[in-house]
């Protein structure tokens, strides 16, 4: 093969990489079709799972990686341990990464939630309806914190999927 040919070989990859991860974006929304957003409007308080008040926020300040990517998971991880909840560092860390590429200020703007005015939020892009539905009490109030967010999603994945860890692509 010769290094011409290489090259070309490489451009198409990147161009194919491009438009799939493009396509995959355009689909990335944690409830992506209105019955599923009214599906989680409707869920039982019973059914979903909570954590106790001790795990507030205000317990983010340890030292070392409470205000990153790293330490919003681990506390999350805590909080979904303490309460059942399933789900592991590799398989929440993926789907943030996808979602948000770990920005838990992204929003979607521009997709079906988007449209009827409910956008995706946060680091696993939760809409409003999601995250008031599967909540984990102890955790902020707002679908922008990030280890609320982190927590809310894995808890809707567990109703859903059985776990975060079962979802590898948009959710």
């Amino acid at each position: 093969m010769t290094t011409r040919t290489r090259i070309a070989r490489l451009r198409t990859l990147a161009l194919t990489g491009i438009t799939t991860t493009g396509a995959a974006a355009v689909a990335l929304t944690l409830m992506p079709a209105n019955a599923q957003a009214a599906e989680a409007t409707q869920v039982s308080a019973s059914s979903v799972v909570t954590a106790s008040s001790n795990h507030s926020t205000a317990s983010r300040g340890k030292a070392g990686s409470a205000n990153s990517l790293d330490g919003w998971i681990k506390q999350s991880l805590a909080i979904m341990k303490a309460k059942g909840i399933p789900g592991s560092y590799e398989g929440l860390k993926r789907n943030i990464l996808r979602e948000s590429g770990g920005n838990p200020n992204a929003q979607n703007n521009w997709d079906v939630n988007a449209k009827q005015g409910t956008p995706s939020k946060g680091l696993l892009q939760v809409i409003d309806p999601t995250f008031n539905a599967y909540h984990v009490s102890g955790t902020a109030n707002r679908v922008t914190d990030p280890v609320a967010n982190i927590t809310a999603a894995a808890n809707y994945a567990a109703h859903r999927y059985g776990s975060i860890d079962n979802v590898h692509s948009a959710y």
